[in-house]
């Protein structure tokens, strides 16, 4: 997934970026009925007019970026945040009420403690260098990517 932005202001190790163009998709992202599907800064929390990424050398407030994020790394964040959780609710209910009680405090304790199972892996995935490096973010000036299309 790829989006062109326009570095506002840096600092302290960080570029403010607003995105300018998400480009791919069908082009029906702003139409009535289009799915936003390529909206990059969804990616980054609620839809906001700037945010925030770590600081590549060689950029400036001014400058068009390319913010890349690799295929299949929001799927993965969407799976590991939300089909875990339900995965692990759905099961510690299922657990619960097979228990020896049977009943439905039973399946709700065991619904609460898979919910709480999940959150614990996710704050561990979260802390994980190995699973960010999965999820990372990259910038770089669209000079330097227009200049290596150019020379493939």
């Amino acid at each position: 997934m790829q989006a062109f932005a326009t570095v506002l202001r840096v600092g302290q190790g960080r570029a403010w970026l607003k995105v300018t163009d998400a480009g791919g998709g069908c082009g029906r992202c702003d139409e009535p009925g289009g799915c936003r599907s390529v909206q990059i800064t969804q990616a980054f929390g609620l839809p906001r007019g700037e945010f925030a990424l770590p600081l590549v050398a060689g950029i400036d407030a001014g400058d068009r970026v390319v913010i890349t994020i690799p295929d299949g790394a929001p799927l993965q964040a969407a799976l590991a945040s939300y089909g875990l959780g339900v995965v692990l609710l759905l099961g510690g209910a299922a657990v619960g009420s097979f228990s020896t009680s049977g009943t439905d405090l039973a399946a709700a304790v065991g619904a609460v403690a898979g919910l709480g199972l999940a959150v614990l892996i996710n704050r561990l995935l979260a802390r994980s260098r190995h699973w960010r490096a999965r999820l990372r973010v990259e910038l770089a000036p669209e000079a330097a990517c227009l200049h290596s299309l150019q020379e493939s």
